[in-house]
């Protein structure tokens, strides 16, 4: 989304994405052997217990005989974009440029495609080093509707996601994310407002308000990202585009009684637009 030849400059072109100048100018920087092989066990027991904080999380590392302190542990998992998932009081106070949307889906009845889509970001290892991956996914059939990969954790590959995912299936009504700074900020609400699509947020640390994208993840890391050590970024983003395919298209979902994702997402369109 940054044009660093666009004669708008940069710093504007920033502030009217909602991201800091900071990370569009900020150099990658390497990390140790030692560090992505935490980051990959602390991702596996995250997805297994997610009511894990840092101290659960070293003393499961030391059981499996790797010393590390609480601290490190929890500045891996802030690069991670990971945090133990429980319930928690609101401490924080609200950004007035970030306002903080109610949950909407409690209690509704989802009964065709379209009518909620759902969104999240994930960290994905590699060989050396490591991805994030953003996708939407219909809340109604299961299918991944649009996804993104980035090495950085910015609003610009959520922004082009969703802007992927209505250029080919139309707006959703609503839009259920959590209260990540991406999907709180002034570029990605304005561009679900702009849409017409209604805004909904989980409440904090509530992961089963966005369980079935939680469930997504897990199974793109079983069955795909952790049987494959990506050595380029270029080839997460074609191992991970494969398995989507196969997921939506081929890969019978027990919750959909054996159907697949793509079968239930265009058999129930074909149903609306002839009624």
């Amino acid at each position: 989304m940054i044009d660093r030849n666009h004669r708008l400059p940069i710093t504007r072109q920033a502030k009217a994405l909602g991201i800091a100048r900071s990370t569009v100018y900020a150099l990658l920087k390497p990390v140790s052997d030692r560090a992505l092989h935490l980051m990959q066990l602390i991702d596996r027991f995250h997805l297994e217990m997610p009511f894990a904080g840092s101290r659960m999380l070293r003393d499961l590392l030391a059981l499996a005989g790797i010393k590390v302190g609480r601290k490190h542990v929890a500045t891996l998992m802030q690069r991670m974009g990971i945090e133990a998932l429980y319930r928690k009081p609101r401490t924080t106070r609200k950004h007035p440029q970030h306002p903080i949307y109610p949950y909407l889906l409690r209690g509704l009845k989802i009964n065709r495609p379209n009518q909620v889509w759902a969104m999240d970001i994930t960290y994905i290892p590699m060989a050396r080093g490591c991805v994030y991956l953003v996708a939407v996914l219909d809340w109604y059939a299961r299918k991944v509707l649009s996804w993104q990969v980035s090495v950085t954790m910015d609003v610009h590959f959520c922004l082009e996601a969703v802007a992927q995912a209505i250029a080919r299936f139309g707006p959703p009504e609503i839009m259920n994310t959590d209260q990540g700074s991406q999907f709180t900020s002034l570029a990605f609400t304005s561009l679900l407002k702009d849409h017409g699509i209604r805004i909904s947020m989980d409440g904090k640390g509530a992961w089963r308000d966005n369980v079935f994208i939680e469930r997504l993840w897990r199974s793109v890391k079983y069955e795909e990202v952790y049987l494959h050590a990506y050595e380029t970024v270029s080839g997460s983003r074609k191992g991970i585009g494969q398995y989507f395919d196969l997921y939506n298209q081929r890969r019978p979902h027990c919750a959909l009684g054996r159907k697949t994702p793509d079968s239930v997402y265009f058999s129930q369109q074909s149903l609306t637009l002839a009624a």
